[in-house]
């Protein structure tokens, strides 16, 4: 079962991968770089101390942040105990794969699903109240996990997996939140985000 699962997974790669057009190619590579999306993060912050009392806000902010430092030591871990060539580096396709990055670490699971959507969750979760159109958020991680494919570094099962484990911990993050809430002291009773 893994073995066709592993086949599934190459073969879809290749297949995607391989749908690259040089023209897009620097529209891609600027989409998988995380100094791209820098004003989107401020912007999630801005409305998060825009719409609740600082105290929460600042707590909300502070969960982030440590989702962010948890998610990329466990990708970080996983990655080196699996250690899984990442396509770039897989000599029995290299040579058949378009290759616009070159990371040397190891490829299960993806960083960039893992912790878009961790992220992306979490800001979600603290917003959904607020905005009705938070939901629109979730382009950035798709976009984002799709242009690993897109570069030549990840599998379809590293995103799948990365974006999962990324949708589960920004829950996780946002019960851990929901349970130091209410010991935050503010002037007002803080809301159900």
């Amino acid at each position: 079962m893994l073995e066709r699962i592993l086949k599934w997974d190459q073969e879809t790669f290749i297949y995607l991968n391989g749908l690259g057009i040089e023209r897009y190619d620097a529209f891609w590579s600027g989409v998988t770089d995380i100094d791209t999306w820098i004003p989107l993060f401020v912007l999630f912050f801005l409305l998060i101390l825009k719409k609740f009392p600082l105290r929460q806000a600042l707590l909300m902010c502070g969960i982030t942040v440590l989702l962010v430092l948890w998610i990329v030591w466990f990708t970080d871990f996983t990655k080196e105990y699996v250690a899984r060539l990442r396509p770039n580096n897989n000599e029995e396709i290299n040579t058949l794969i378009r290759i616009l990055r070159s990371p040397t670490n190891f490829s299960f699971f993806s960083g960039h699903a893992a912790s878009s959507f961790s992220v992306t969750t979490l800001i979600v979760l603290f917003l959904r109240s607020q905005y009705r159109w938070v939901y629109l958020f979730y382009i950035w991680p798709l976009l984002f996990a799709f242009s690993r494919i897109y570069v030549g570094v990840h599998y379809p099962v590293d995103i799948l997996v990365g974006a999962g484990v990324g949708f589960l911990t920004g829950w996780g993050f946002y019960l851990i939140y929901r349970l130091t809430a209410p010991y935050i002291p503010s002037g007002r009773p803080v809301s159900g985000a």
